[in-house]
């Protein structure tokens, strides 16, 4: 389903995939250097649906207009923020949660941590972008001590922007507001290498069905 969802930055393109008995939508979030509509998105969605989990994917306005270069975080941290106002308001009989690819995840977070978004239950990151690839820095972790609803994180153990030595501490001190889910032999876009025995498809599978199991 093609929508448009009003934002204070103008109208924002989405697309919901509704399956039979979903209880949770997903509002998700693309990376920085890709839109809604890239492989991965499609591929989670549609793997999320063999799981009873609906979503609504979402495009940021510096995607729509063709731009590489995300805009400022406060912006897109309100356009995120309205999305999940309209997702309140248009599925009101689902439960929500929220996050997304990598930097998709990060202003979800973000925009959490300000104040808490529109009836959003749970926080669930595709790759938490924790620093610039190669850079181990835990900084731009450091809001999530004030996000106060779960979070589910899946990271790749060949994730170069999240040193998992960073990232389990931060895990850790949150407590049992934080899961962190490890993909072995993963990059930051959940690729495996041929060697490890595994699929994109039977990652992608993981995925799906982790998040499924801990929404409940």
């Amino acid at each position: 389903m093609e929508l448009q969802i009003p934002t204070p930055h103008g109208d924002v393109a989405g697309l919901a995939l509704l399956p039979a008995g979903a209880e949770w939508l997903y509002v998700l979030a693309h990376g920085a250097g890709a839109g809604m509509r890239h492989h991965f998105m499609e591929a989670i969605a549609g793997r999320l649906a063999d799981h009873a989990v609906g979503t609504l994917r979402y495009e940021y306005p510096y995607m729509s207009a063709g731009s590489k270069r995300p805009d400022p975080a406060r912006k897109n941290e309100a356009v995120t923020r309205a999305v999940c106002e309209f997702a309140g308001r248009e599925f009101a009989n689902l439960k929500l949660c929220a996050g997304g690819k990598s930097m998709g995840g990060r202003m979800t977070s973000q925009a959490q941590a300000a104040a808490p978004l529109a009836r959003i239950e749970a926080l669930v990151f595709l790759g938490f972008p924790l620093h610039a690839p190669g850079r181990p820095a835990a900084a731009r972790g450091e809001h999530l001590e004030g996000v106060n609803i779960p979070m589910l994180f899946f990271q790749g153990t060949r994730d170069t922007l999240a040193d998992l030595t960073l990232l389990e501490p931060i895990c850790s001190a949150l407590g049992d507001r934080a899961t962190l889910h490890i993909i072995a032999g993963a990059d930051h876009s959940f690729a495996v290498l041929k060697r490890s025995g595994r699929t994109a498809d039977e990652v992608l599978d993981e995925i799906a069905q982790t998040t499924a199991s801990w929404l409940g």
